[in-house]
């Protein structure tokens, strides 16, 4: 059996949604459901200009990577896809893109909310919010509710 083909990037640029879809699916005939995430940056009721997004090189990449191939094994998924950017982002650009495929849709689901319930928690990311009136806030602290979705797909 040969293994799900991964593909992880961590990149400042953005990222096209409907070509990553068709660049994971092109030529995969036994896949039956896709299921996309595309996280955006907000404005925060008009007071965010930009989130900026710092990463630890390397260790990002290696971390994305062996959630997607978790979920791989946990959901035998056929492929995914996980692009997550850094720098300064404005509100309405994307941030993270998972695609995850399978050959029916519940996997996929479950595949995609399993890489993304993790993102959120284990690989190394950093956020700062950039108010409109100037000030630049500290760097934002992890939710209660991002370790509890977590949680949720423990054994």
């Amino acid at each position: 059996m040969t293994a799900a083909p991964v593909t992880v990037r961590v990149q400042r640029g953005d990222f096209d949604l409907a070509s990553e879809v068709q660049a994971l699916s092109a030529g995969h005939h036994d896949i039956g459901a896709v299921v996309t995430f595309s996280g955006l940056c907000r404005d925060e009721a008009g007071t965010l200009s930009a989130l900026e997004l710092e990463h630890y090189p390397g260790m990002a990449q290696a971390e994305i990577t062996r959630i997607c191939d978790e979920a791989i094994t946990r959901f035998s998924l056929q492929a995914v896809t996980a692009i997550h950017r850094y720098g300064k982002i404005a509100p309405g650009e994307n941030i993270v893109l998972v695609i995850t495929a399978s050959p029916h849709r519940q996997a996929a689901f479950d595949g995609a909310n399993f890489i993304m319930d993790f993102l959120k928690t284990a690989a190394p990311f950093w956020k700062k919010e950039h108010g409109t009136d100037g000030t630049v806030g500290g760097w934002v602290s992890a939710k209660d509710e991002d370790d509890s979705a977590r949680d949720r797909w423990s054994d």
